[in-house]
C-alpha cells in the first residue's frame, strides 16, 4: 500500500493508493496522536478489507524529521523522505495546468512513491544520540548566521549616521564595541567618551595593548565626520541600540549553545574518529555528524556519501560536449561545514596542502581547489567511520604524495 502525505503546520492531508493507482481513501488529519490514530485506522481498515497483514505501507513526504515521522517509522511503516522540488517536478508530470492543492499533492507523493520508491531515500534510521548532536549543531549554526545578519545591519544602520565608529570598531559584534556602542551611541555621546571608559569596556573584553588600543578608538570617533541632523541621530540610535541588545543575547547563547553541542557530540560513540580528522574540532566535528547521521546502511559507498555532501561534481554530456560542474544543490549545512574543514586542514595536515597546491597547479581556483579537497576528506571520513579507525595522515594520502612527487 501507498500513502502520500502532505504536511502543513497543523495538518495532513492523506491519501492511500493501492499498486494499480486506485485511490483507496483520503482524509485530512490533525496533527498530533489524534492523527496519527486515525491514519492507523485507516491503513488497518483497507488492510483488513484485503485480508493480507503482510502489505508492506509506504509512506511518501517532504520531511525527514518531527514526531510525525518518528512515529510512523516506530508504526512499522517505510517512510519516504521526497525532496520538495521532485515532488514539484513529479506534479508537472501530471499535469500541466498549474493547479495545487494539498490533497492533489498528497496524491502525487502516493503515486511517486508507488511508481519511483526504488528511487527514494528512506528515512535514515539514526541514533537519538545523532539527532541530538542535529538539534543542538544546527541551532548553534542558525545563531551564529543571525549574528552576522544582525551585525550587518547594525554596520549599514551606522554608515548612514556614524561612519567613525566603523573606524573605531573593527569587530562590531565583539564585546567591547558593544558596551562602548551602548554607552554612546550618538557621535556627539561617542565623542565626549574617556580613555579611562574606554580602557575600561577594552578590559573586561580582555583585549591586549589596552593604552594604545584606546587611545586609537577616542582619535576614530573624536575624528571630522559626515554627520546626520541631531534629530535624526537619535532615532538612529534608538534603533541602533535596539541591535545592539539583540547581538548581546545572540553572544551570550551563541557562547552557551556551543558547551551544549561539545557535551553532546562527545557522547556519540564516533565522535572520537571525527575528531581524528584533519580541520574538525568538536564544533565541527559535530556540525558534520550532525548532518551526515550515523546510519551505517545509509551510504552504501564513499561516491554515495561524497554525493549527498555536494562536493562531488556532477557531469552534463550533450553531443561532443562533455563538462563537469560543481553540485548546487545541496546540503546548505554540510556543504559550509566540509568547506571550514577543508580551509583549516591545509594547516594541520601536510597530506591535504599537497593535495590542495597540487589542485592550484592545474589551473584551479581556491574556491575549486577546497571542494575537490573537501570531497577527498570525505572520502577518508567515510573509510574511517566504516572499519572504526581513526584517521592516519600517512594511509589517508600515501597515494597522493607518491604521485605528486613522483
Amino acid at each position: 500500500m501507498f500513502v502520500g502525505d502532505d504536511w502543513a503546520e497543523d495538518h495532513h492531508d492523506i491519501e492511500l493508493m493501492d499498486p494499480s493507482g486506485r485511490r483507496l481513501a483520503k482524509a485530512r488529519l490533525p496533527e498530533g496522536v489524534a492523527g496519527m490514530g486515525r491514519l492507523h485506522a485507516m491503513v488497518g481498515d483497507q488492510l483488513g478489507e484485503a485480508g493480507d497483514e503482510d502489505v508492506e505501507v509506504l509512506v511518501g513526504i517532504e520531511t525527514d524529521r518531527g514526531p510525525w515521522v518518528a512515529a510512523l517509522i516506530a508504526a512499522g511503516y517505510t517512510v519516504l523522505a521526497v525532496n520538495p522540488l521532485q515532488a514539484a517536478r513529479f506534479r508537472d508530470r501530471l499535469g500541466v495546468s498549474g493547479a495545487k492543492s494539498d490533497a492533489g499533492d498528497a496524491h502525487v507523493l502516493a503515486d511517486m512513491v508507488r511508481t519511483h520508491s526504488h528511487q527514494l531515500r528512506p528515512v535514515a534510521g539514526d541514533s537519538p544520540e545523532a539527532e541530538a548532536v542535529k538539534v543542538v549543531a544546527r541551532t548553534h549554526k542558525t545563531l551564529i548566521w543571525e549574528r552576522t545578519r544582525h551585525t550587518q545591519r547594525l554596520r549599514h544602520a551606522l554608515r548612514d549616521y556614524f561612519p567613525a565608529a566603523l573606524v573605531a570598531f573593527d569587530d562590531l559584534d565583539a564585546v567591547d564595541s558593544l558596551e562602548l556602542l551602548a554607552k554612546a551611541p550618538t557621535p556627539a555621546r561617542a565623542a565626549r567618551l574617556t580613555i579611562a571608559q574606554i580602557s575600561g569596556a577594552l578590559r573586561r573584553a580582555r583585549r591586549k595593548d589596552v593604552r594604545d588600543k584606546a587611545a586609537a578608538v577616542q582619535a576614530a570617533l573624536r575624528a571630522e565626520q559626515l554627520s546626520q541632523p541631531e534629530i535624526v541621530a537619535d532615532g538612529y540610535a534608538a534603533s541602533v541600540q535596539a541591535l545592539l541588545a539583540v547581538l548581546t543575547v545572540l553572544n551570550t547563547q551563541v557562547k552557551a549553545l556551543q558547551g551544549q553541542v561539545e557535551t553532546h557530540f562527545g557522547r556519540h560513540p564516533a565522535a572520537e574518529i571525527y575528531r581524528s580528522q584533519p580541520g574538525l574540532g568538536p564544533v565541527l566535528g559535530a556540525r558534520v555528524l550532525a548532518e551526515f547521521g550515523d546510519d551505517p546502511h545509509r551510504y552504501a559507498s564513499a561516491k554515495a556519501r561524497k554525493n549527498y555532501a555536494g562536493t562531488s561534481p556532477i557531469t552534463r554530456a550533450s553531443g561532443k560536449k562533455k563538462v563537469a560542474l560543481a553540485r548546487f544543490v545541496h546540503n546548505d549545512r554540510l556543504i559550509d561545514a566540509l568547506m571550514s574543514q577543508s580551509f583549516a586542514a591545509l594547516k594541520t595536515s601536510p597530506g591535504a596542502r599537497a593535495y590542495y597546491d597540487r589542485q592550484r597547479a592545474r589551473g584551479c581556483g581556491h574556491n575549486p581547489a577546497l571542494r575537490q579537497l573537501a570531497n577527498r576528506l570525505v572520502g577518508i571520513l567515510h573509510g574511517c567511520l566504516k572499519t572504526g579507525t581513526l584517521y592516519n595522515e600517512t594511509t589517508a594520502w600515501s597515494h597522493h604524495i607518491n604521485s605528486i612527487t613522483a
